[in-house]
């Protein structure tokens, strides 16, 4: 048991090294309080991380908290205050199996947070506490054990260096880039959007092109990974060399070692000539890996030993080839999971998730599908040589209404197929254009959204939309508030505020 333990810990300390090398290049604040905290997060397996960090100075906290999606902040952000003042005061760390009969707080104190397990370590430079990590697991996950208390420890060791010189240093060099500059940039590069979360993707992919380490991005299918691992290589030291993509769920799976690796003549049927495997082919540059949650057992292990060595054999052959080149992987499901239940190796998705991006749906990134709509209106009647000026506004609203479950590729197709049905002499896009489905949809969607009747002050109508809004969005994010704040394009604070004052609580 205690072997099996220590060969788990291995690739987490490997990765603690990975981490502290893509820190001393970045300058960023918020970018690397990101890292740290996705770091943390997935090497305990925990469903909340949160981190605080103290005014030198003033010694006053600044809040800066960060949660695993789909969490309760407000509640998280209470067990953070109460077990970090614990912390702080004692100045150590803690370990809780069970936080609601831990007998260091007062009786009830947690009795209404849905945390149970929690680990919180304080980050120290020169002995002085700068800040404190908070890790929490829920009832449905593993309790928190001592190797992951030695873990988190050793972590803090390893990152507080960085936090505090992150904090002192970023003010005075690195400035990030004019918030339109940036969005301007990207447009470039086939990446649209304005909303608060896509600009936050931006600014972690400006971050990761800055250091040569794997990627893992993850997100939903449709969602644009392969434009992102585009403009990642664009923006690198690499950018000079070739960007090859491949989809390992499209390869049969006895064709992945021959894709990947290559193969010589006469090496199995059908080899009639030498070939290049992918990984040969990107040398010098990026191959980007898409939905490498597919790829076979076997072949996990095989790419590993490629991570671990730079070196390759073609299917075949006994010569051994030397390759340096950058990966970049995509999953449409959350490879962590797949590493709990056993179907993807723990040591490869370490060695894979170096810098983690997450690529969020198009159903977080409401605001940004009529600029996406209106690319791809131009974009197709160029192509068809029509003339086409727009969308009317009932189709606009139904677009931003509907659940786009292929997120922007079936959004691009969407409007591509309505470009086609549009005569050349048609300048707008109306609901008589749509298909008979989408009709319907539409008629569905009127049906739910009903005019309020006008019987009220223009303030107390609009009063009740508000609520009406608010509380949907609400309940489409599970009651998640920053889900929804992000959704309705306003902050955490205002959502809570407007809550409040519109008396919206959950039933």
């Amino acid at each position: 048991m205690e072997d099996k333990i220590k060969s788990n810990y291995i690739p987490k300390l490997e990765s603690l090294i990975e981490l502290a090398q893509i820190l001393g290049q970045q300058s960023d604040y918020e970018e690397v309080l990101r890292l740290v905290v996705e770091k943390a997060s997935q090497l305990v397996n925990s469903d909340s991380a949160l981190v605080m960090m103290i005014n030198p100075k003033t010694r006053d906290t600044i809040k800066t908290i960060y949660s695993e999606r789909n969490s309760e902040d407000t509640q998280n952000h209470f067990v953070h205050i109460n077990i970090s003042g614990w912390v702080i005061l004692n100045n150590r760390s803690l370990l809780s199996a069970d936080i609601k009969t831990d007998n260091r707080f007062r009786k009830k104190l947690f009795d209404k947070v849905q945390a149970k397990s929690a680990i919180c370590v304080p980050f120290r430079v020169e002995n002085v506490i700068i800040g404190t990590l908070l890790l929490l697991n829920n009832e449905s996950n593993c309790s928190f054990t001592e190797h992951d208390l030695s873990l988190m420890e050793k972590f803090s060791a390893i990152v507080s260096p960085f936090l505090h010189c992150t904090q002192t240093i970023a003010q005075y060099f690195v400035f990030p880039l004019p918030k339109q500059v940036l969005l301007n940039k990207y447009a470039m590069l086939g990446l649209l959007g304005k909303s608060k979360i896509f600009i936050e993707m931006l600014q972690a992919i400006e971050a990761a092109a800055r250091c040569d380490v794997r990627i893992l991005l993850e997100g939903e299918s449709g969602t644009g990974k392969e434009l992102v691992a585009r403009a990642v290589h664009k923006l690198s030291s690499r950018s000079q060399n070739k960007f090859v993509a491949i989809d390992c769920g499209a390869i049969q799976p006895n064709l992945v070692e021959s894709e990947l690796f290559g193969h010589i003549k006469g090496a199995f049927t059908g080899a009639l000539v030498n070939r290049k495997g992918s990984l040969e082919e990107a040398n010098g540059g990026t191959l980007f890996m898409d939905e490498i949650n597919n790829l076979p057992v076997d072949m996990q292990s095989k790419l590993l030993r490629v991570l671990q060595d730079e070196e390759i054999r073609p299917v075949g052959s006994n010569q051994i080839r030397k390759v340096n080149l950058r990966i970049i992987t995509a999953s449409s499901s959350s490879l962590l999971k797949l590493v709990v239940e056993k179907n993807f190796r723990e040591d490869l998705f370490y060695r894979l998730n170096v810098y983690p991006i997450f690529v969020p749906p198009l159903s977080e990134r409401v605001g940004d599908i009529p600029m996406l709509a209106d690319y791809f209106l131009n974009k197709f009647s160029a192509k068809q040589e029509k003339e086409i000026e727009g969308f009317s506004e009932e189709v606009l609203d139904f677009m931003k209404l509907r659940h786009w479950t292929g997120n922007i590729r079936e959004l691009e197709n969407c409007v591509e197929r309505l470009v086609t049905l549009t005569t050349r002499k048609q300048k707008l896009i109306d609901k008589k254009i749509l298909p008979l489905e989408l009709q319907k949809e539409l008629k569905k969607l009127k049906k739910n959204f009903t005019d309020i009747p006008i019987t009220k002050s223009l303030s107390e109508s609009l009063a009740d939309h508000e609520e009406e809004l608010i509380r949907k969005t609400l309940i489409s994010c599970k009651w998640n508030q920053s889900k929804a704040a992000r959704m309705l394009n306003i902050s955490e604070h205002d959502i809570r505020y407007k809550m409040k004052k519109l008396n919206i609580k959950k039933a």
